[in-house]
């Protein structure tokens, strides 16, 4: 009996993809409907806006550290009790996440649970991948792109209508009967491979777990909290980005030099995953940013709230949901590259579309090109997977999960601190620009100033019109330089597509539905 399918033999592949799905779809989705949330969080709880962000680093911080860790405790506990474990502990801790009275209360509670569902997303995939047929699996991926890529784009949709409608507590407290249904299935329907059932387990790689945790959590600190404290201006972000570097550095040399790592950094020998974690990094660049950047749009720019720009932004998981089947259907007949050439093209024209907004616009001005963004994203990540799997023995997938998995994780926290940095800057450097071109002195000035003066002058006290005008004509001279920085970062985004289809074409062919090497 083929390895792909002995472990689920008299048990429909189906059923063991909604039982992964939904522990991944709920774990992804969690982190986009609490950061939505975090205005609110921080003045339930008496905190300041910079502390609530807290909520969001501890949390991708712990996760960080699990993901690629994942593949040792499945080998070691076996992958189905401990993926029944990590749903637990996640289940559980979204329940004292809301329940928390206090910040340093929640941020445990995050912790916990950023440990709990750091390994659901390697572990889910690492079982599709093993319970579907070679021919199936574009569409097993299909299901798992559900879960990733839609649910962060429904997280600010459904996390604003929880938290408006009820409270945020709420926006944890969903987990709850999703988590037990999850649990429930993976129990029924999950099993282990004879691989991991009779695994001989090396050791618990103590030194390469604790340069995991040092250089991750540096790294995700950075990346979330650099932009507040003016990145390398700042004397403890430099001492951080010491400690990365020398930690990361001493974990590069650590694991391939042992014989059985924590994290088994040599399957980077093989070409297509190399180049697929490339790739899955840019993809996860490109997708957070462009999630984190639209919704600001309309929030900052144009004044609706999170709900509201949510549910503009939101069009773009029809267009995902639209194309899932088509990806499935297509992934065992075309040649993976022509369909990742397609999505990031696509992706990255429909980026270079929004580089032309401006502050007129209405919320249906943008419906199609969003929708057509998240149908050029089925055609992404799916076929990032085949061809990154493609040619890997199947005892290597657990391995490849964690590290692959990883790479998008960082990815996307890159995407929304370069989003967010660019903001800033961009908006300063093009406020600059406006000014040498219009300075106060200008005829332009001085007459858009009156014009405003006389007529506050009508309308409220003559002696205050003139400061009040100025005061005008200054938000409108701000509104401009950052509508110019949202401009900048559509159109960054949209180069970085363009540049991963020349990436796309250093892969090896994979034959469309071709089993995983050494499969037989």
């Amino acid at each position: 009996m083929p390895p792909e399918q002995a472990q689920n033999a008299g048990v429909n592949p189906w059923l063991i993809a909604t039982s992964v799905m939904l522990a991944t779809f709920m774990e992804v989705l969690d982190t986009a409907i609490a950061s939505v949330a975090l205005p609110y969080i921080a003045g339930s709880l008496s905190a300041s806006n910079d502390e609530a962000t807290w909520v969001l680093t501890s949390y991708l911080v712990a996760n960080a550290v699990i993901l690629p860790a994942s593949n040792w405790f499945a080998l070691k506990f076996g992958r189905k009790n401990f993926l029944v474990s990590c749903v637990t502990i996640f289940t559980i801790s979204s329940f004292f996440c809301g329940a928390a009275p206090t910040l340093p209360l929640m941020l445990l509670a995050r912790i916990i649970q950023g440990a709990g569902g750091g390994a659901l997303q390697p572990l889910s995939q690492a079982i599709l991948l093993e319970s579907f047929p070679p021919e199936k699996r574009g569409a097993a991926m299909a299901v798992f792109a559900f879960g990733v890529v839609v649910a962060p784009v429904i997280g600010p949709t459904l996390g604003g209508w929880l938290t408006d409608t009820y409270s945020w507590r709420y926006a944890f407290y969903i987990n709850i009967p999703v988590g037990i249904v999850a649990v429930v299935m993976i129990s029924r329907f999950v099993k282990d491979p004879p691989y991991i059932a009779n695994a001989k387990v090396p050791p618990f790689d103590n030194i390469g777990f604790g340069l995991l945790a040092v250089w991750t959590g540096c790294l995700q600190v950075i990346l979330d909290k650099g932009q507040e404290d003016d990145w390398f201006g700042a004397v403890w972000i430099r001492w951080a980005a010491f400690f990365l570097v020398t930690s990361f550095v001493w974990f590069l040399v650590h694991s391939w030099r042992k014989k059985n790592p924590l994290v088994n950094l040599r399957i980077f020998k093989d070409w297509n995953f190399a180049i697929g974690c490339c790739l899955i990094a840019m993809f996860g660049v490109s997708i957070y940013s462009t999630i984190t950047v639209l919704p600001l749009f309309y929030q900052e720019l144009l004044g609706y709230t999170a709900f509201t720009a949510g549910l503009v932004a939101g069009p773009r998981g029809i267009g995902s949901i639209l194309g899932m089947p088509i990806i499935g259907w297509l992934g065992n007949k075309v040649d993976p590259r022509y369909l990742l050439t397609f999505g990031f093209l696509v992706f990255g024209l429909c980026s270079i579309y929004f580089g032309n907004v401006d502050l007129d616009i209405g919320p249906t001005t943008l419906l199609i090109p969003i929708v057509i963004t998240g149908f050029a994203l089925s055609f992404v990540f799916v076929p990032i997977t085949t061809q990154a799997y493609g040619t890997l023995h199947n005892e290597q997938i657990g391995n490849a999960s964690g590290i692959f998995n990883l790479m998008r994780n960082i990815g996307g926290s890159i995407g929304i601190s370069v989003a967010q940095t660019l903001l800033t800057r961009r908006a300063d450097s093009h406020q600059n620009e406006i000014l040498n071109y219009v300075p106060r002195s200008s005829y332009y000035y001085q007459q858009r100033v009156g014009q405003i003066a006389s007529y506050l002058g009508r309308q409220t006290n003559p002696a205050n019109a003139t400061a009040a005008a100025r005061s005008q004509v200054y938000q409108q001279l701000n509104a401009q330089a950052l509508l110019w920085a949202f401009v900048d970062v559509f159109r960054w985004t949209g180069l970085l597509c363009f540049s991963a289809v020349a990436l796309v074409w250093l892969f090896r062919k994979v034959k469309p539905g071709r089993a995983p090497a050494g499969a037989h």
